[in-house]
């Protein structure tokens, strides 16, 4: 009789389980998927993860130059077109133009030498997976 009791309530407490199951399937969206053949994971450091997400910092070397050098040119215009009296006026004229002409270049220099740091620490990513040959089957 005990025996009864016990499945008769767990019956019970199955059916009570699936009502509340298909409760949830009701409301919950349906999920297609379409699968591939595989997965190519790959383990990256914080800091690679900080360059990733931010962009290489050489950007701002290629920023600051680009303004440098307008600004030289700039002031160069303006020392080429019109007539400077004041003699104080036409040396800051030109050590403007001097300054920012040598800071620009400097500034696109140091971006050439450093443009490749993301591309670099992409390749170093990529090179940490075992090169596997798969034949065309899938195995």
């Amino acid at each position: 009789m005990a025996k009864c009791k016990v499945q008769k309530s767990m019956a019970q407490k199955t059916s009570i389980e699936m009502e509340q199951s298909e409760e949830k399937a009701e409301k919950e969206p349906r999920i297609r998927r379409g699968r591939v053949d595989s997965l190519d994971l790959y383990e990256i450091t914080d800091y690679e993860l900080d360059i990733l997400t931010t962009g290489s910092p050489s950007s701002i070397f290629l920023n600051f130059a680009v303004s440098m050098i307008s600004v030289a040119c700039s002031f160069l215009i303006a020392l080429l077109t019109t007539t400077i009296s004041s003699i104080h006026i036409f040396s800051v004229f030109v050590i403007i133009v001097t300054i920012c002409f040598i800071a620009g270049l400097i500034l696109f220099i140091i971006w050439l030498k450093s443009r490749k740091d993301t591309t670099k620490i992409i390749q170093r990513i990529r090179k940490r997976m075992p090169t596997e040959n798969y034949d065309e089957s899938g195995g």
